[in-house]
């Protein structure tokens, strides 16, 4: 069988992702094949192209959210079966593809209360902002957080779950445009990074206090800021690089700073195990069922335009979620 896909052969920029046909073969045991009917992008997809966070070995495919179909499956599979709706947020790169083999204990099956293209923006970015809010740090009623990239596909789903459970979210965003957005997901402050010092305002917001928890996507150039916000014994999560990897530093600037701690999580461990797998899916899905929060797709490109969709998305075009439309070449 046959299909189209995006490809790399070696690390760089958007130039390097190639889009060609493919053979997908049957389903090993354990695996099922699922027709993707769209895919989810994120910054990890930029990291793994860039080489910031290398594949095991090139060529590779690309990807890592996705929804669809299951089409056939493997032998020992017995909770799926073809024709149940699907989504996967985990596992091996090669989401970015009209078809493809998965892990069975990577693939999760859908609810009827939500559509293919609505999991393909929200598994992986859903998933995401449980962990964070929920495990990394539970937030509690009446407190203030800082969330990095406010109007961004994490941010967009975290700072509506956030308002939800009481807190009171200061989001930081780099245009008006976006700082509406981010108002309209939950924050009740936000902070242009472009025209406003991110560590004094949070400060004159919480009466010199400081945040108990930073979320910060953005990485290096947001990363001194972030700790300056925080106050004392305050936890800075940093989940992403999108500005760059955070330079190295002396453990001793969290003493300085007011003992702070430092986590770098990632969902792969926060969901290695089937079971958090499900529960983090099931929280989220009861999340979104509720109301409590509304999946935003931004913006959507065909597979084909995967490279225009990784520049708009370094180049801070995007808004809430992106995805990519597979076209099947069978």
């Amino acid at each position: 069988m046959k299909t189209r896909a995006i490809r790399i052969y070696a690390h760089g920029g958007p130039e390097v992702l190639q889009y060609e046909t493919i053979d997908v073969a049957e389903p090993a045991a354990g695996e099922v094949r699922i027709r993707n009917t769209a895919v989810g992008l994120n910054f990890i997809d930029v990291y793994t192209r860039t080489g910031l966070y290398p594949v095991t070995g090139l060529p590779s495919g690309l990807g890592f959210e996705g929804a669809g179909v299951v089409d056939a499956i493997g032998a020992g599979v017995s909770d799926l079966t073809p024709g149940d709706r699907v989504a996967y947020a985990t596992g091996p790169p090669g989401a970015c593809a009209g078809i493809r083999n998965m892990p069975a204990r990577y693939v999760l099956r859908l609810p009827a209360e939500i559509d293919e293209q609505r999991a393909a923006a929200m598994i992986l970015k859903g998933m995401t902002a449980q962990f964070l809010i929920h495990a990394t740090y539970a937030v509690s009623p009446g407190e203030h957080v800082l969330f990095h990239a406010a109007a961004g596909g994490v941010g967009s789903i975290a700072c509506q779950w956030l308002n939800s459970l009481g807190a009171i979210v200061i989001g930081t965003v780099g245009s008006a445009r976006k700082a509406a957005i981010a108002r309209s997901r939950g924050c009740t402050h936000t902070i242009n990074y472009r025209e406003e010092d991110i560590a004094p305002r949070v400060r004159e917001i919480t009466g010199g206090e400081g945040v108990p928890v930073v979320y910060d996507s953005v990485g290096a150039a947001t990363f001194e800021a972030s700790l300056d916000s925080l106050r004392p014994r305050g936890l800075m999560v940093s989940f992403g690089n999108a500005s760059g990897p955070v330079p190295p530093f002396a453990p001793a600037v969290l003493a300085q700073k007011g003992s702070l701690y430092l986590t770098r999580p990632t969902l792969f461990d926060y969901v290695a195990e089937r079971d958090h797998l499900t529960a983090s899916a099931q929280d989220l899905f009861a999340a979104v069922i509720s109301g409590a929060v509304t999946i935003e797709i931004g913006q959507t490109y065909s597979l084909a335009a995967t490279a225009d969709a990784h520049r708009d998305l370094e180049d801070r075009k995007t808004t809430g979620s992106t995805l990519l439309i597979p076209e099947d070449a069978d």
